[in-house]
C-alpha cells in the first residue's frame, strides 16, 4: 500500500503534466479500439506488455479471464457483469476487436486442474465452473501445447473456450456476421514476459514477434478490403 500511495504522489508531481492533455481529451469521452478480457492476476500488466496508453483499451478482468456464456434466452448464465461490459463495449463504444488473454501459472487454472471440488471458497468454486470445459479439451486434444505443464495447457485451451463462449452472445453473433468484429486469443508467459497469439492456420499459440504481428495486421487489412 505504501508503494501505491507514493506512486500517486509521484504521478502528480512528475508524470501528470505529460499526461494532462491526453486526460483532458479522455474527459470528453472514450473511443477504445478493443475490449480486453484478462485475468485479475496482478502479474498480468497489459499496459506494460502491450505498451498501451490511457484510453486504448476497455478492460474487463476477473479470476481466470472467464466469459460466462449466454443461455438460449440470450441472458448470461452468471451474474451479468461480463455481459454488461460486452454490451457496453459493442453498443456504446463500438469496439471492433475483443481480446481474451490468459497467462502461465494461472491460479484459477491450477485450481481447476486440481479439481474444483477441492476449492474451499464458495464463490470461487462456483465461478471456476466456467473454465471446467477446458478439462474435456485436454483429453480431446492431447497434442495441444504438449510442451507445457498441464495447467498451462489448460490455460491456453481456456482462452479458446472463452472465445467460443463469446460467440454465444447475440450482439457478438450479429457483429461477426456483419464482419465488423474480430476475436483474438492471447497468452502471456510470465517467466519470459513473452506474449503469444493464437494462430488459427497453425492451431496453436505463436510467439508475438514482428512476423506474427505483420501476419495479423495483413489479415485484418485483407478483411477490410
Amino acid at each position: 500500500m505504501k508503494k501505491l500511495v507514493n506512486g500517486i504522489v509521484n504521478f502528480r508531481e512528475k508524470l501528470k503534466p505529460s499526461y494532462r492533455e491526453r486526460f483532458a481529451e479522455l474527459a470528453l469521452g472514450q473511443s477504445p479500439d478493443a475490449l480486453f478480457i484478462g485475468c485479475s492476476d496482478s502479474r498480468v500488466a497489459v499496459n506494460v506488455f502491450a505498451s498501451t496508453d490511457p484510453g486504448d483499451l476497455f478492460v474487463v478482468r476477473n479470476v481466470g479471464n472467464m466469459v460466462p456464456p449466454c443461455g438460449p434466452d440470450g441472458h448470461s448464465t452468471a451474474d451479468g457483469s461480463e455481459a454488461a461490459a460486452i454490451e457496453f463495449a459493442l453498443g456504446s463504444l463500438n469496439v471492433s476487436h475483443i481480446i481474451v488473454c490468459g497467462h502461465s501459472e494461472c491460479g484459477a487454472m491450477q485450481a481447476i486442474a486440481g479439481g474444483r471440488k477441492n476449492v474451499k471458497s464458495l464463490h470461487l468454486r462456483s465461478w471456476l465452473r466456467h473454465g471446467e470445459a477446458g478439462l474435456k479439451d485436454l483429453i480431446r486434444k492431447p497434442y495441444f501445447a504438449k510442451k507445457h505443464s498441464r495447467h498451462n495447457r489448460l490455460s491456453q485451451l481456456n482462452v479458446l473456450r472463452q472465445i467460443e463462449n463469446l460467440k454465444t452472445y447475440p450482439m457478438i453473433q450479429e457483429r461477426l456476421k456483419e464482419g465488423t468484429l474480430n476475436l483474438h486469443g492471447w497468452w502471456f508467459e510470465l517467466g519470459r514476459a513473452d506474449v503469444y497469439a493464437f494462430e488459427p492456420s497453425q492451431e496453436k499459440f505463436v510467439l508475438f514477434n514482428r512476423r506474427q504481428a505483420m501476419r495479423i495486421i495483413n489479415r485484418l487489412e485483407k478483411k477490410k478490403s
